[in-house]
């Protein structure tokens, strides 16, 4: 009995420090598992963290990047390369990437920041949309079918607001569906003709059988009205800083 109760406190002793070491163990653990957590989540976001301004030429994406960038409308500019900056919204930031919208360098340069973009604003003439439709819904239909786009909120930018002349989002909507309907026949016919080489892998935009809409694609597609000349970018901005 003498021995048994000698005995006693040494193995009372071994069982805390047993249980200790598992405690400082599961603690170290559960502190590892934290941190890979927070710099993968860190590491996703930092590898998408461009939010890429394009459409056609003459639209007014370098206008709004001016904007956003320099609170300055500028007189006349045509951008041939990119234009870059920092946006920031109190301690969170992103980056602003103007596309060119020259139909010889557009796509290059898209491809070039497509797989680190956060969102994609496509900026549209609301003036000249009409005239524009085919050209404009191309150029729309070659970034929503894209792969690599598939995750990307997408913003329709109704610009030029300020004109008398233009067109509203919802009718934009409206007489951009129908061309892309157009559109998109007309590249699942080419696309059946021939191989085409690309880096870019496509997938078929909306249901099968049915009229294109934007409520049927993956992306959240959403359609904004605003006029740079007047600084009128108070959704676009909302929009962003939502994502950042």
């Amino acid at each position: 009995m003498d021995k048994l109760s000698e005995n006693a406190p040494e193995n009372t002793t071994s069982t805390v420090s047993e249980m200790s070491m598992t405690s400082i163990v599961l603690a170290a653990l559960l502190g590892f598992i934290v941190m890979a957590i927070i710099l993968l989540l860190r590491r996703r976001s930092l590898g998408r963290r461009d939010f890429l301004l394009t459409g056609l030429s003459e639209s007014g994406k370098t206008a709004i990047f001016m904007q956003l960038m320099h609170k300055k409308f500028p007189s006349t500019f045509i951008s041939i390369t990119e234009n870059v900056g920092e946006y920031c919204s109190g301690r969170l930031s992103g980056r602003l990437v103007d596309i060119p919208g020259h139909y010889r360098v557009r796509d290059k340069s898209f491809n070039q920041y497509k797989r680190t973009a956060k969102g994609i604003i496509f900026v549209v003439d609301s003036a000249t949309v009409q005239k524009e439709i085919r050209d404009v819904a191309d150029a729309l239909h070659g970034i929503l079918a894209d792969a690599a786009t598939q995750s990307c909120p997408i913003l329709i930018l109704c610009n030029k607001q300020d004109l008398s002349t233009t067109k509203g989002a919802q009718v934009i909507k409206s007489i951009l569906e129908k061309e892309m309907n157009i559109v998109r026949i007309t590249r699942s016919r080419k696309l059946e003709s021939v191989i085409e080489e690309s880096d870019s892998k496509t997938v078929f935009l909306g249901k099968e059988g049915k009229d294109f809409e934007f409520s049927h694609l993956h992306q959240n597609v959403q359609f904004y009205e605003c006029s740079a000349k007047e600084n009128q970018l108070s959704n676009l901005n909302d929009w962003i800083d939502r994502m950042l």
